[in-house]
């Protein structure tokens, strides 16, 4: 039993320490500062008797620095808006109202930031067109290297309806971003937008026609992965698009591919059309039969086949219920009505009670008149229509022939895009604080990984070091949902009820003091080591004989073999043997039993010996 209690308490701490360890382990381990402002340290001295606890660790901001070549970069951190043009234009086929761009932008740290100096830019207007676009070192040229586009977004306030999506603007000679608008050449458009319940992450580019030199819009296939997150849940989040010479391309958020695939394949409408198109001008013949079954035209409507039958009749077999009130109405006025005292019968017109069950008809089967209740009509056939059969015309669905696509073309390498020379964001939100920040065009990824370990990654450190612990979070979690309460009994109170009925439960063997003279007499219990003990060589001889006695033959069996020689004396004496058996069996069971009963005793074994 107290073996059973350690076991006890020593699950009981161990479970107890897990605890302890997981909230520990939630702490990241990260770059941070032990120093703290010296207002801090001021509110800490001057309130000696409230002891407070320590404040969060704040991760060191360090503005994010290209490592390699890039064609455009943007961090924000000098806190201006200088490289970036805001448009002054008008949106066409728009009210005067809102027909500017007149949203405002504005480089600032984010609300909830835990990074110190890190800024980023904010679009700060809701239910307004903002427009703003920076040009790049040098034009981006589709050729031998891959093209990478990544910067991170913060819904700050969430998104109702709006799009935080990026434009790379095609190397153009009118190109004017002060007047940039919706209108505007674009080459690629990436990143996500939200309207409703419609979550996207576009991938859109331009593809100009090799026949027409028209541009049309190609859209990647939508991901398979829940994006909801990404909008609600306030967090930053890296969007990075990656596009090879090879036409491959992957899409991914906080460094996790959601979506991939290759511009040939994969995208909508097709690249390339298809070599052969239905023929617009061929026209269906007019005895093209297209009909797979027809009504049998040798068919002919049976003589006893009767359209007019009813398909319901009267039960002729129905028999009026005794007690019926043919007499009676089913609704009767109410006596205990009166009429309003503002009626008015010239305006309202002559006044009558309201109607109510009738009484009479409660004990009743029924009142008014009988009728008797419908039943289906045996003969009932319904109208007569000839059975179907395989058309022997049938010619099959006629579609019209295929001809040459006068407009067919075939790019292999839909890579090879317009060039593009800025990079721009023109963008209607429902909602305010959007904000964006490390933005980076290059062709080497590594580049672009490190560029967002030292932006974004810091970012996720810095919150993570912010975070509540895991019990934090469960209290967080309860207050918005409080049955998450009784999970957290359920959950902590099964365990240890398990560990209370495994550990300190048992059955318990009476102890011989219970048991009193009165008690019916209970089997001894001795050790094998002690009978061993008090076996003597005596008692095993005696053993012995006895079984050699048990292997001799019974004398009621040798007279048996005897009387077997006479068959008169065996059919003479079959009754009376029956009866002289029936004793005898019950004798030697009597004997048996005296005899175990002896041999239980060593003493009485012994006495039989001598």
């Amino acid at each position: 039993m107290e073996l059973k209690w350690m076991l006890c308490v020593l699950l009981l701490g161990l479970s107890w320490s897990a605890t302890l360890a997981q909230e520990e382990g939630d702490d990241v381990d990260i770059d941070v500062e032990d120093e703290v402002g010296d207002a801090d340290e001021a509110a800490v001295e001057s309130d000696d008797a409230a002891p407070s606890s320590p404040p969060p660790p704040r991760v060191t901001y360090k503005p994010p620095v290209p490592t390699g070549d890039v064609y455009f970069a943007e961090s924000f951190d000098k806190g201006t808006l200088d490289g970036w043009v805001v448009s002054k234009a008008k949106k066409e086929d728009a009210d005067e109202e809102i027909a500017k761009y007149d949203g405002q932008w504005a480089v600032e740290e984010m609300k909830s930031s835990r990074l110190p100096g890190d800024k980023g830019l904010v679009l700060k207007s809701r239910a307004k067109h903002h427009a703003i676009s920076g040009k790049l070192k040098r034009p981006f040229v589709f050729d031998t290297k891959p093209l990478i586009v990544q910067y991170e977004v913060n819904f700050q306030n969430g998104i109702d309806c709006g799009g935080a999506y990026v434009k790379l603007l095609s190397k153009t000679p009118d190109l004017d971003l002060d007047q940039f608008v919706d209108k505007t050449s674009y080459t690629i458009m990436f990143g996500p937008d939200k309207c409703g319940e419609d979550y996207k992450l576009h991938f859109i580019f331009r593809h100009k026609n090799p026949k027409t030199g028209e541009y049309e819009e190609k859209h990647a296939k939508k991901s398979e992965t829940d994006l909801r997150t990404y909008y609600s849940d306030k967090k930053t989040h890296l969007y990075t698009l990656v596009l090879n010479p090879d036409n491959s391309f992957e899409i991914l958020v906080d460094q996790t591919v959601i979506n991939s695939g290759n511009l040939l394949s994969d995208m909508s409408p097709a690249v390339n059309p298809l070599p052969e198109i239905e023929d617009p001008d061929d026209q269906k013949p007019e005895d093209w039969d297209e009909r797979p079954k027809i009504q049998d035209p040798d068919a002919v409507k049976p003589e006893d086949w009767d359209e007019d039958a009813p398909e319901k009749i009267p039960d002729e077999s129905a028999v009026k219920p005794e007690g019926w009130l043919d007499e009676e109405s089913e609704y009767v006025s109410d006596p205990d009505a009166l009429k309003p005292e503002d009626w008015d019968e010239e305006m309202d017109g002559e006044w009558e009670a309201p109607q109510i069950a009738n009484p009479k008809c409660e004990a009743a089967p029924g009142c008014g008149t009988w009728e008797r209740p419908m039943i289906d009509n045996p003969d009932y056939k319904g109208k007569w229509k000839a059975p179907m059969m395989d058309n022997p015309n049938y010619q099959g669905v006629w579609k019209p022939r295929k001809i040459p696509n006068p407009d067919f073309f075939e790019d292999l390498h839909p890579f090879r895009m317009t060039p593009f020379s800025a990079v721009g964001l023109e963008l209607w939100s429902m909602t305010s604080d959007i904000f964006f920040d490390n933005f980076i065009v290059c062709s080497d990824r590594a580049v672009a990984e490190q560029w967002a370990n030292d932006g974004w990654g810091l970012k996720q450190a810095a919150e993570g070091a912010a975070e509540p612990g895991l019990v934090g979070q469960m209290m967080t979690a309860a207050e918005e949902r409080p049955w998450l309460w009784v999970v957290y009994v359920l959950t902590g109170a099964l365990p240890v009820f398990l560990i209370v009925v495994f550990c300190c439960s048992g059955k318990k063997t009476p102890s011989d003091a219970k048991y009193k003279k009165t008690d019916a007499p209970q089997p001894d219990v001795k050790d094998d080591a002690e009978e061993k003990e008090k076996k003597t060589e005596g008692e095993e001889e005696a053993e012995a004989e006895e079984e050699e006695e048990e292997e001799k033959p019974a004398p009621e069996e040798k007279q048996t073999s005897d009387g077997e020689d006479s068959p008169a004396n065996k059919s003479q004496d079959e009754g009376e043997e029956e009866d002289e058996g029936d004793d005898d069996a019950a004798n030697k069971t009597d004997e048996i039993k005296d005899d175990n009963v002896l041999r239980r005793s060593p003493r009485n074994r012994k006495q039989r010996k001598d």
